[in-house]
């Protein structure tokens, strides 16, 4: 069980840390080293006690986390953003611009505010549609309220409000937490 691996490398994987990375078929390749210990797994084996990436160590500790629920009343929010669409619609072909630029900022909505229910203010799709379909914005700026879904049988307990803000100039602007009023 020799080899050229590092001293400490013992087990089924005689050459698996080389040079200060480690080599395994089912982690990848040349992976460089990080500050986390732990048991390292592969597949099902455990093959040392190691320093890896962090996102190659199974923990014991993840599968007995339990989740715990939060009230609906706390997730209720609304905060400004401004959406970069210039490098969502370029190398689109001209007439799918604009569609796409509604698209994104749906998809934006959707990652930001973690609902799949996103509904679009009608003022926000004539803002994206106002230069037409070939020539979209390259920035908008947008209010998204995450709000509590009233109907009883829906699928989402809450969804996604997105508004057009309008401003002269996107210089110094960030992401801003709006108070409810």
């Amino acid at each position: 069980m020799g080899g050229a691996g590092h001293p400490s490398a013992k087990g089924p994987w005689p050459d698996l840390f080389i040079s200060g990375t480690i080599q395994c078929p089912h982690l990848g390749r040349d992976k460089p080293r990080v500050d986390a210990v732990g048991p390292i797994r592969c597949k099902t084996k455990v093959v040392d006690q190691k320093t890896l990436p962090l996102s190659s160590i199974r923990t014991a500790m993840a599968k007995d986390q339990k989740t715990t629920k939060r009230s609906t009343l706390a997730d209720v929010v609304t905060r400004e953003y401004t959406i970069h669409l210039h490098k969502h619609v370029f190398g689109r072909s001209l007439r799918k611009r604009t569609p796409h630029a509604v698209k994104a900022v749906k998809a934006f909505a959707e990652k930001t505010m973690g609902t799949k229910d996103v509904r679009v203010d009608p003022a926000l799709n004539k803002a994206l549609w106002s230069r037409g379909v070939k020539h979209t914005s390259h920035r908008i700026r947008v209010r998204i309220a995450r709000k509590r879904n009233d109907d009883e049988d829906a699928k989402e307990k809450l969804y996604s409000y997105v508004t057009y803000v309008p401003v002269a100039s996107f210089k110094g602007l960030e992401t801003t937490v709006v108070d409810d009023e």
